[in-house]
């Protein structure tokens, strides 16, 4: 596949021009845009507001008189591998290689509107949209071939960039039929799609795109990029979250060759020529903080201020989303009549996102004749929202300002927002010169948002034989993703409350369905535990979904559960669930050394389905990644707070995974070629942290129902009171 096509300078109208003679461009009609169902695909998921659609409907794919293929989508790669398998998808419904493609992403001047890429949606969604846009095109070029040869269309094949004639043995290459003319092709919503069990390209495990330059240090991150003149930032922060900025001294910091030092309210920041200057001209600033007023809870008392202190409605960090809670039958009545009955409350840490690539931004002011215009580099999730934070932030039209996004070192969901490219380009703006801004790691830690925290109370009534009877789920801050239970109980009420963070939040990988499902299958494993049920069979038992049943059974028999001969302080779970189209089930085993305390997760099993599989290997990446990512959150990952101020903000002293923390990890992949296919950055993390629970609790007796769940190992002795039964 070829690289990413791209012209910083160039208007879109130019860069269209470049990419040579005859072209074939596919666009979507203004009538198409009108329809309720494509205008979900394009803006793709809640928004506050209608999103605006650009005046001038942009082009998806462009076919040159040398057969290169150009596509443009408004989604970016963040590592999850989105350019390969939307290549391949390109490729498959175009037959061309896919040595043929390249793929513009995330440029506001150059990509169709996009919401963002987040929620699992740039399988499902932008997948489905590139491959109508792809065999549209098929159609459209094999139409021209037809009236060129003056046969019946129905006659010719595609393969490999070319439309032939099996009867004449007539062939031409897509250029050829493109060459010298502008020819356009409206997206046809109900053209026919290639089946997944025929696909060739799609459904294969292709490398990755541009690995090559990733792994020797070719690729270009935001933080890599130099432009001429640039100058280096550093912002000045307060000493603790919410606090204002009183007297300032900044004298000595100006008086430092090449700095300047540039304040707009509470906003600080300072330029110079390197960054080991910008750094000490920081470090040179006097600034007086006044604290926030108000109560200010820690990470000691969290849960109680989250339960006592309700948010008026959801806001940012809570997904959006309706609070009513979802009744069915009588809860309440179930609950009191019920054989067994449990109750019992979990909860749940802040936890940082850690990216491997710090915010960073560049920003680059220019005023020509036609008009002042900003361009910004930046990793984000969401390039037209960060567009319009940028101009209102500098006060100048959306439509003057760019924001590309390069291929970027992940965000699992923590880099929604522009901070970065906020501040950056109020400095290139107010100096009118490029200006690079590179977050430290201790910033990310400190200003950037965290997964939220929340406690859960569940209550659950279940028969003698095993059948859940009534349950109960009361959510606290965290989130309403996956809140439901994929059993199909027929008593239940399920609540979000939104509560009033203390700390910034918003979204993480999974949202809150990491939560919801930690409390959920750990609740089931107790009632499990309560009827003296296998908990394999006892999942089995309740669920009436044959797919969640197949990816238990999946995962179950190649686990070899439950096994013989358990070694000594040695255990196994299970846990599973379902979220955006993906069904998941984790079986886990534990070792606890009865000594200290340590946990470690000795071995992981997932299956998982997500409907037809477009590149094994990446989804297999995929799910390795969250299992080893849920090591964090299950073990070890909280962020320690106290009076607005973050106190573990150093890789020192916040633990992430380790490569000694990795599990033996086998995946086993459940294709389903007759179901569409799925997003898989999200669901498979869900159900490890409450395996591992379950297999803590089979290894000691303990039983643990908060998250982290071994920031210090455990202590074997607490086998009564809070979190342990």
């Amino acid at each position: 596949m070829k690289p990413a096509a791209r012209s910083e300078g160039a208007s879109r109208r130019e860069f269209l021009k470049m990419l040579g003679g005859g072209l074939l461009v596919v666009l979507v009609s203004r009538d198409a845009l009108a329809s309720p169902a494509l205008g979900a695909r394009l803006t793709e998921g809640p928004a506050p507001g209608r999103p605006q659609m650009p005046e001038n409907v942009s082009a998806w794919l462009h076919i040159d008189q040398n057969g290169d293929v150009t596509v443009f989508t408004g989604k970016v790669e963040f590592g999850q591998g989105i350019r390969t398998s939307l290549a391949q998808e390109v490729a498959e419904e175009l037959r061309v290689p896919m040595s043929s493609i390249r793929l513009v992403m995330g440029d506001t001047l150059l990509t169709p509107f996009d919401m963002g890429t987040f929620g699992s949606r740039s399988t499902p969604q932008m997948g489905t949209q590139l491959r109508k846009v792809a065999a549209t095109a098929r159609e459209r070029l094999v139409a021209l071939a037809a009236e060129r040869w003056h046969v019946d269309a129905g006659r010719l094949t595609t393969a490999d960039g070319r439309v032939t004639d099996p009867q004449t043995h007539k062939s031409a290459r897509y250029g050829d039929l493109t060459a010298g003319r502008t020819i356009t092709a409206d997206v046809k919503d109900d053209v026919a799609l290639t089946p997944a069990a025929h696909w060739t390209i799609a459904g294969t495990s292709a490398p990755r795109v541009g690995a090559r330059d990733l792994v020797t240090g070719r690729h270009q991150y935001t933080s890599d990029m130099r432009v001429p003149d640039m100058l280096y930032a550093k912002i000045l922060r307060p000493e603790s979250i919410g606090a204002t900025l009183a007297p300032l001294d900044s004298s000595a910091a100006e008086s430092m060759p090449g700095v300047a030092v540039t304040r707009d309210g509470d906003f600080v920041g300072v330029t110079a020529p390197s960054p080991v200057v910008a750094a000490k001209a920081l470090g040179a600033l006097r600034a007086t903080w006044t604290p926030a007023p108000g109560p200010s809870p820690s990470s000691r008392d969290i849960y109680d201020y989250l339960r006592r202190t309700p948010a008026p409605e959801a806001g940012p960090g809570h997904e959006g989303g309706p609070t009513e809670p979802f009744e069915r039958g009588n809860a309440a009545g179930a609950l009191a009549s019920a054989r067994h009955r449990l109750t019992q409350s979990y909860t749940v840490a802040y936890i940082a996102h850690v990216p491997l690539e710090p915010r960073a931004a560049l920003a680059q002011y220019a005023h020509g004749r036609d008009g002042d215009r900003l361009t910004v580099w930046t990793g984000t999730q969401r390039p037209f929202a960060v567009r319009d934070q940028v101009a209102q932030a500098v006060g100048m039209p959306n439509d003057r300002v760019r924001v590309i996004v390069p291929d970027t070192g992940s965000g699992y969901g923590g880099k929604h927002t522009g901070e970065a490219a906020v501040e950056a380009a109020r400095l290139a703006k107010r100096l009118g010169k490029p200006v690079k801004l590179v977050w430290t790691r201790e910033e990310e830690f400190r200003w950037a948002y965290f997964r939220p925290a929340g406690v859960i109370d569940v209550d659950a009534g279940v028969d003698a034989d095993g059948a859940i009877t009534a349950w109960t789920f009361d959510n606290y801050n965290s989130g309403p993703a996956a809140i439901r239970p994929p059993y199909p109980i027929a008593n239940q009420r399920v609540t979000f409350h939104p509560s009033v963070s203390p700390l910034r939040q918003g979204s993480y990988r999974a949202l809150a369905a990491t939560a919801n499902h930690f409390a959920r299958e750990s609740h089931v494993s107790e009632l499990a535990h309560m009827v003296d049920m296998d908990p394999v069979a006892f999942r089995l038992k309740n669920i009436d979904d044959p797919r969640l049943h197949d990816v238990v059974q999946k995962a179950a028999d190649t686990f070899g559960w439950p096994g013989t001969n358990h070694q000594p302080g040695h255990g196994i779970g299970v846990a599973c669930g379902f979220e955006k189209g993906g069904y998941v089930a984790t079986c886990a085993e534990v070792s606890v050394d009865r000594g200290s305390g340590d946990v470690r997760i000795v071995r992981a099993v997932t299956a998982f389905d997500c409907g037809a599989i477009v590149n094994p290997d990446g989804l297999r990446n995929q799910i390795s990644g969250a299992l080893v990512q849920g090591v964090g959150g299950a073990l070890f990952e909280a962020i320690d707070f106290d009076h607005g101020v973050i106190r573990n903000a150093h890789l020192a002293d916040y633990r992430v995974p380790r490569f000694s923390d990795a599990p033996a990890i086998d995946v086993v992949l459940v294709d389903r070629p007759d179901e569409p296919s799925m997003g898989a950055g999200e669901a498979p993390i869900m159900a490890l942290a409450p395996a591992v629970a379950a297999a803590i609790f089979e290894a000691t007796g303990v039983r643990l129902r908060s998250l982290p769940m071994a920031p210090s190992g455990i202590k074997l002795a607490a086998a009564s009171g809070a979190g342990s039964s």
